[in-house]
């Protein structure tokens, strides 16, 4: 028992100080834990705040994007617009030249044929007169000395018609 006694009066003179020093113990790793707790959450606050950060950066970057793309497609819009209305009018000029030109080609063709057709009444014209001056010269050569002119015109007429009929020189018609 005597022993038990000792064992415990030496323990029982450490026991404050061990429980002091476990106290102490105790309360610097609270400490460190709380230090560690506000390091962790100044970390964790500026990693959400990068994260923001980067997240919001990346989203106005692809929001830049988009929108440069949608102001260039509307650009493109406008412009298509633009040109389809131009190559309406453009269309339409052309087809208003291809008026003009077939309007023009027209008139060249009737001239073409008013031109035939004065060529022929030039001919006959020179196949009437040649008849006639051929008429002409046989009743002079017909003729006697002393024919008077009303008889010229009484018989003038029928050898006309009759020297035209035998030569086979009828006046052409237009066709």
């Amino acid at each position: 028992k005597k022993k038990k006694k000792k064992e415990e009066g030496r323990t029982g003179a450490l026991r404050p100080f061990f429980r002091a020093m476990l106290s102490q113990a105790l309360k610097d790793h609270q400490a460190a834990q709380a230090l560690r707790k506000r390091e962790i959450e100044v970390l964790r606050q500026e990693a959400r705040h990068a994260t923001k950060t980067v997240s919001d950066d990346l989203v106005e970057s692809m929001n830049k994007g988009v929108a440069d793309v949608f102001a260039a497609q509307r650009q493109l819009e406008v412009e298509a617009k633009t040109l389809q209305s131009a190559l309406g009018r453009y269309n339409k000029v052309a087809n208003q030249w291809i008026a003009m030109v077939d309007s023009f080609n027209q008139a060249l063709k009737e001239i073409g044929d008013v031109e035939n057709w004065s060529e022929k009444i030039e001919s006959d014209m020179h196949h009437i007169a040649a008849a006639l001056e051929l008429v002409h010269g046989r009743e002079e050569s017909q003729r006697p000395a002393a024919d008077t002119p009303d008889s010229d015109a009484a018989g003038g007429d029928s050898a006309a018609v009759s020297a035209a009929d035998t030569a086979g020189l009828q006046p052409s018609h237009p066709q």
